[in-house]
């Protein structure tokens, strides 16, 4: 009876074993069927699609569809900077701002110096997406550290040092129609929240001015206002244009009649309306700014060396959320400013590089060395995928997600990827490119790692997501 029932035992084990491959080969054939229906689309005819597909378990290739060609990432690249920010400065990485004082506090309480605050590029600095980097916890806890050294007159300035990186700087290669808005916002060394201000407006008749709302903001910032009242149902169509360091913008396009929206745009100078912040803060307790509200740009024509003196006494240190939590927002809801940040400190802590482009370059060469991938697939031009110049192939994207899967953080990571039609893969957008990427588990077990881009579709962005989701069905 023993042998009876090893011999069965056996049977049925080589029966199992033998129709195993059978299942795990069954997704090549099913996932061609679908890619290449996908591409004859009529919305691809001028179009290109890009899909790779990884088992996951193994790290096998299982489906290639024009994967060694470049193609624009739009947010996908966010996942990129990730993990590469996540293997270079570890999941536990916080950014600290410092606040200091130069000078003495006299008899009567008055600094005879000025309160610096220097940035090391935290891209949470005043969010309201953390508890701990609320605007207003950050300047209560500020003000405190200052009013315990018997403060009650500042005979100096408030200082936004934010040179870490130059100053507030945005890639070369964003579009002039992007960088106004708060998806455009650029990066400083002294960010503050998300440098990004809500604006409101009070529509009328269709073809009529836009009332813009009373703003609360630094009064070195001047709109002009050129919005005019879209039709019932136009929606959003509101666009602000402004420069690093301006303190110009304007504000055009239109708001629909029906519409009820803040509108976000980007601060031309985010290190400044921090010192505006902070001196507003102090005014509530009567401690008077003497000289100025200014940053780092504006002392250009000043000697600055007190900067890097000694003379500066320490007074509170802000650590940011821990690296894994920025990332979980940054993909959650693609942030671009954070993928700046990171890319920049990235180039800095690795290669003492933070000009955009050359940390990007960067980026490529870590993953020819990390995976061999070419640094002919890795083509990028920020942190972020704004930027319409970026070309990355879906076999170097798969690669660094499969990558990712062996890493201790990976769990986390994962959680940072949106739910998209029952998948967790992270979702790109802009004129003409879509794309996703991410992880699937399918019904029978089998996991996969993939990615798919999209380029130069025709219709509505919304009915190609569909049949994106089709194709990516597959593998479910």
């Amino acid at each position: 009876m023993r042998r009876f029932f090893s011999f069965f035992s056996m049977l049925t084990l080589v029966t199992v074993l033998g129709t195993a491959p059978v299942l795990g080969q069954g997704i090549k054939p099913k996932i061609q069927s679908a890619f290449q229906t996908f591409q004859k689309s009529p919305a691809l005819q001028s179009g290109l699609a890009s899909l790779t597909v990884i088992n996951a378990k193994t790290g096998e290739v299982v489906f290639d569809g024009n994967n060694k060609i470049g193609m624009p990432t739009a947010s996908t690249l966010k996942v990129i900077t990730s993990i590469t920010a996540l293997e270079l400065l570890g999941a536990d990485y916080t950014f600290p701002t410092k606040l200091y004082v130069t000078g003495d506090v006299d008899s009567l309480g008055v600094l005879n110096g000025d309160i610096i605050i220097e940035g090391s590029g935290d891209p949470t600095l005043g969010s309201d997406r953390y508890e701990q980097t609320k605007a207003a916890t950050i300047l209560s806890k500020w003000k405190e550290a200052i009013l315990k050294l018997g403060i009650k007159q500042i005979a100096g300035s408030i200082i936004a040092n934010d040179q870490l990186y130059n100053g507030y700087d945005v890639p070369g290669t964003w579009m002039w129609t992007d960088i106004g808005n708060y998806y455009g916002a650029g990066v400083s060394g002294l960010n503050w929240k998300e440098n990004k201000l809500g604006i409101n407006f009070s529509p009328s008749r269709p073809g009529q001015p836009a009332t813009l709302q009373p703003v609360k903001t630094p009064p070195f910032f001047q709109m002009i206002n050129q919005v005019s009242t879209g039709n019932v149902g136009s929606g959003d169509n509101v666009y602000a244009y402004s420069a690093p360091y301006s303190n110009t913008i304007y504000l055009r396009g239109t708001y629909g009649s029906d519409l009820k929206k803040t509108i976000e745009i980007s601060v031309p100078d985010p290190a400044l309306y921090l010192a505006y912040d902070l001196s507003e803060v102090l005014a509530q307790d009567s401690i008077a700014v003497l000289d100025t509200i200014i940053t780092f740009q504006g002392l250009k024509n000043r000697d600055p060396q007190y900067l890097i003196s000694g003379n500066k006494k320490l007074i509170h240190t802000h650590h940011s959320p821990k690296l894994m939590e920025i990332v979980h927002w940054f993909n959650q809801k693609s942030i671009n400013l954070y993928g700046e940040s990171l890319l920049k400190v990235i180039g800095g802590i690795s290669a003492n590089k933070t000009n955009t482009s050359e940390a990007a370059n960067l980026v490529a060469k870590f993953w020819q060395n990390k995976l061999k991938i070419s640094p002919s697939e890795i083509n990028t031009f920020d942190g972020s995928g704004l930027s319409p110049q970026n070309r990355v192939t879906t076999q170097a994207m798969a690669k660094i997600m499969q990558y990712a899967k062996g890493r201790t953080w990976y769990a986390d990571f994962l959680k940072s990827l949106p739910n998209v039609n029952g998948t967790s893969m992270k979702s790109g957008t802009i004129g003409g490119v879509l794309g996703y990427t991410g992880y699937q588990k399918a019904a029978d077990g089998q996991e996969y790692t993939f990615s798919l881009l999209v380029n130069n579709y025709q219709g509505s962005a919304s009915s190609m997501r569909q049949a994106m989701f089709k194709l990516l069905d597959a593998l479910k």
